[in-house]
């Protein structure tokens, strides 16, 4: 159950703990999608899913950093259950047999969730601080959006196969 996220007394340490709890959510599903899809080919669906789980993990490197420079090893007092969805692609995406192309779509996808929903918190957020931070992680998640639209740039148009064909996820085609 999703607990809800009072951004009006949210903390700095609070607004970097939840978005390192996003960046956690996002790689740890990257990580679930390469291992449904499995690895084919050099630069196939898994690759990019990969590539993605770096990326998030980069970013939670990034924040983890800032946060311990700023508060040391202080308690969260948030928890994983406040941030259900917010990067992590939906969890209906992957197919064994999705195309490269189809990968990047679901992860530009889920940049723009990122995005919309710092758009949305500094609707609320009223600590200046925190109010910084939600700008430098949204203005962050449209360059990750520039980044996935030049890679699919670089991609073949076209799934391997087209979308109705293409295996559900957990079955056992391939």
């Amino acid at each position: 159950m999703t607990q809800a996220i009072d951004f009006k007394k949210l903390t700095l340490q609070d607004a970097l703990d939840l978005a390192i709890l996003v960046e956690e959510e996002a790689k740890e599903r990257y990580d679930q999608f390469t291992r449904i899809v499995g690895g084919r080919y050099a630069g196939d669906a898994a690759d990019m899913f990969r590539d993605m789980a770096k990326n998030e993990a980069k970013h939670h490197a990034d924040l983890l950093a800032k946060r311990r420079s700023l508060f040391g090893d202080a308690p969260r007092k948030v928890s994983s259950a406040m941030i259900e969805d917010v990067e992590a692609p939906d969890r209906g995406a992957p197919r064994v047999f999705m195309s490269a192309r189809q990968a990047m779509e679901v992860a530009l996808a889920s940049e723009e969730k990122a995005h919309d929903f710092f758009v949305q918190a500094l609707k609320v957020v009223s600590e200046p601080k925190v109010k910084a931070l939600f700008e430098e992680l949204r203005d962050e998640e449209a360059k990750h959006q520039q980044y996935v639209k030049a890679r699919l740039e670089k991609l073949p148009p076209g799934p391997d196969v087209e979308d109705d064909e293409a295996d559900a996820p957990g079955s056992d085609a391939g």
